[in-house]
């Protein structure tokens, strides 16, 4: 489906009152730990040398680069001076993803945007390495980010922006769930390139159904021997009730 002609699900009336008002909590720096992967507090001492092999490894690798407003670097050198500045800040708040077969470092995600009187944060910075890409692994990561936002600390809006001419982020937000809400034209520019940026979320009370959704597609039985999943779940969120 183009992006531009994506449908706009109806939402909440602006102006409701809110009956129970977010937590106000922000992401600490833990470990978020699944059964493929482990999202760990990024520290760039440790982890450069590893994260810059797997987005510079391999022609493959270097087209992770691509829409990002990043990226890549000439050397590890350069990458940790990058890390640096990452794992010191606290928004955005940085993970350095592990799988937990290979014990390999193999990709990066964050929360940012994180608005927590308002119960609105989002994920983004997210890139994977070949190891990870189209895999069961690479959707937990997200489900492991958004259990911690939306269940452990109580946020209403989980957001997911991207190029509008990044159709693998597209479909990966459909995938999970999100809703379109838009485009917002000429956003950014990155790279001497103009960005439009396509808007996406998931609301609290649609979250359950999407939660139910991602782990029992997640769940052991519905992979066969060879890890490939019985069941499509783009086709399983396309299912869904356009009310959540």
């Amino acid at each position: 489906m183009n992006g531009d002609m994506e449908q706009i699900y109806p939402r909440p009336l602006s102006g409701a009152q809110v009956a129970v008002l977010p937590p106000a909590l922000v992401p600490g720096r833990e470990p978020l730990v699944g059964k493929l992967v482990t999202l760990e507090p990024q520290h760039a001492a440790m982890h450069a040398a590893e994260l810059f092999e797997a987005g510079h490894g391999s022609e493959e690798a270097l087209r992770i680069w691509d829409y990002l407003t990043y990226g890549p670097w000439p050397d590890v050198s350069s990458y940790e001076a990058t890390l640096r500045a990452q794992s010191s800040s606290f928004d955005p708040v940085f993970y350095t993803i592990r799988s937990n077969e290979s014990n390999r470092a193999c990709g990066q995600a964050s929360f940012l945007d994180i608005n927590a009187q308002n119960g609105v944060i989002e994920i983004g910075h997210i890139w994977f390495s070949p190891e990870l890409q189209k895999t069961a692994a690479g959707t937990e990561v997200l489900y492991l980010l958004l259990c911690h936002a939306m269940d452990d600390l109580g946020y209403r809006r989980m957001q997911w922006r991207c190029n509008s001419l990044n159709e693998k982020s597209r479909n990966a937000a459909r995938r999970l769930g999100f809703r379109f809400e838009g485009i917002f034209y000429n956003h950014l520019i990155f790279k001497g390139k103009n960005r439009d940026t396509a808007w996406y979320s998931i609301l609290g009370d649609e979250w359950p159904q999407v939660k139910g959704i991602i782990n029992s597609w997640l769940a052991p039985e519905n992979f066969s021997e060879d890890r490939s999943p019985k069941t499509s779940l783009t086709e399983l969120m396309s299912h869904r009730s356009q009310g959540g």
